[in-house]
C-alpha cells in the first residue's frame, strides 16, 4: 500500500539536498509564445546522472537498514533509475546489481557501469527486466529497490515539484512525463499539498500508454507496446501508483512518436540542450497542441532527462535540418 504525505517530501528533501542539484527553474520564452501560456522548464537533464531519478534513489538506500544494505540492493531500469541507485549505492559502498532491458541505450549502460554497479541486461522490455531482477533478488538475498512503486522513491520524485514550488509558487498547472509513476505520483503529492488547485498532467506515447488507459478505466488496462524514442516511460504501471494517482493527477494525454522527435530537436535548437525522449514529452505535447486549456495560464513543464546517444539525437537534428 503506497501512501506519501507531504511530509515524507520534506524529509526526503533534507535527506538527499546535500548530494542532488538543485535543478534550474528557467522561462521559455520561445514556447511560450507559441503556446500562448506563460511556460517554465525544471531542467532536471541537468541533475547528476542526467535524470530525476537520483533523487528517489538516494532517498531510498538512505533510509535503508545497515543490514539491508550489507546484502547489497538489486533493481530493474530503462536506464535512469538503474543510474540513480548505482550512484547512490557507490557513495555509500554498497554492492549494486542491475538489469536493464535490451531497449536501454548504451549512454545509459555505460553511465551504471561508471558508477561500478554489475550489469545485466535481460528481457525486451522494463516488464520482463523486472521479472529477471526479482528472481536474482530472491537467489541473491539483496534487497530489491522499485523504480516507482515505493513511498520513498515516490517522496524523493516529489522534491523535484518543491524546489520549483518554492521557487515560482503561483503555478497554475504541472506537466509531467508519466512511466512507471514515481515521478508524477511524488509532484502530485507536494504540488496539492502546497497549491491545492494546481493541475497536475501526465504525458506518455501512443507506444507505451499504460497510464492514459488504466486512468480513464480507472483500472489496470491492457495495452498494446511498441517501440518509442521515449525508451523510460516504456512498460506497466502498478496497482498502487494508479490508486495513488487517482486521487491527485487530473489528466494523461498521448503524444506521437514524431512529435517526440520533433521535441527533442527543439530543445537542442531553442535551448541548446541534448533531451532524451521521455524528458521531451511534455513539450511534445506543448508544442503540438495537445493541451489547450493551459492556453494563457503559468505552466511547470518537467525536463525529466538528457540520457540519450548522440548518434540518436544527431540522426533526430539532421531530419530537420
Amino acid at each position: 500500500m503506497l501512501n506519501v504525505t507531504m511530509q515524507n517530501v520534506l524529509q526526503a528533501n533534507k535527506r538527499i539536498a546535500h548530494e542532488i542539484v538543485k535543478t534550474p527553474l528557467i522561462l521559455s520564452n520561445s514556447l511560450s509564445q507559441h503556446v500562448g501560456s506563460e511556460v517554465w522548464l525544471k531542467l532536471e537533464n541537468l541533475q547528476k546522472t542526467g535524470s530525476f531519478k537520483l533523487r528517489g534513489a538516494l532517498n531510498k538506500l538512505s533510509s535503508l537498514s545497515a543490514s539491508e544494505l550489507a546484502r547489497g540492493v538489486i533493481t530493474a531500469s530503462a536506464g535512469n533509475h538503474a543510474q540513480g541507485v548505482a550512484y547512490a549505492a557507490s557513495l555509500t559502498g554498497v554492492s549494486a546489481l542491475i538489469v536493464v532491458p535490451k531497449t536501454a541505450p548504451e549512454t545509459k549502460r555505460a553511465g551504471i557501469q561508471r558508477y561500478g554497479a554489475e550489469l545485466v541486461v535481460y528481457g525486451e522490455n522494463y516488464d520482463e527486466a523486472e521479472a529477471h531482477a526479482y528472481r536474482l533478488a530472491e537467489e541473491t538475498g539483496r534487497t530489491f529497490v522499485h523504480a516507482f512503486e515505493d513511498n520513498e522513491i515516490i517522496a524523493g520524485q516529489g522534491t523535484v515539484a518543491l524546489e520549483a514550488l518554492l521557487e515560482q509558487p503561483d503555478f497554475d498547472a504541472i506537466v509531467v512525463p508519466a512511466g512507471g509513476g514515481g515521478l508524477i505520483c511524488g509532484i502530485a503529492v507536494a504540488a496539492k499539498a502546497l497549491h491545492p488547485s494546481i493541475e497536475v498532467i501526465g504525458i506518455q506515447t501512443h507506444a507505451s500508454p499504460p497510464w492514459y488507459y488504466s486512468f480513464k478505466e480507472r483500472r489496470l488496462a491492457d495495452v498494446t507496446y511498441s517501440d518509442s524514442l521515449a525508451d523510460g516511460l516504456h512498460g506497466g504501471i502498478s496497482q498502487g501508483n494508479l490508486d495513488m494517482a487517482l486521487q491527485i493527477v487530473d489528466q494523461f494525454v498521448l503524444v506521437e512518436e514524431e512529435q517526440v522527435a520533433h521535441a527533442m530537436y527543439w530543445m537542442a535548437k531553442e535551448h541548446h540542450y541534448m533531451v532524451e525522449g521521455s524528458g521531451a514529452v511534455g513539450i511534445a505535447a506543448l508544442l503540438h497542441g495537445h493541451l489547450p486549456q493551459l492556453k494563457g495560464k503559468k505552466v511547470l513543464n518537467i525536463v525529466s532527462g538528457s540520457n540519450v546517444d548522440a548518434a540518436k539525437l544527431g540522426k533526430i537534428i539532421n531530419s530537420y535540418s
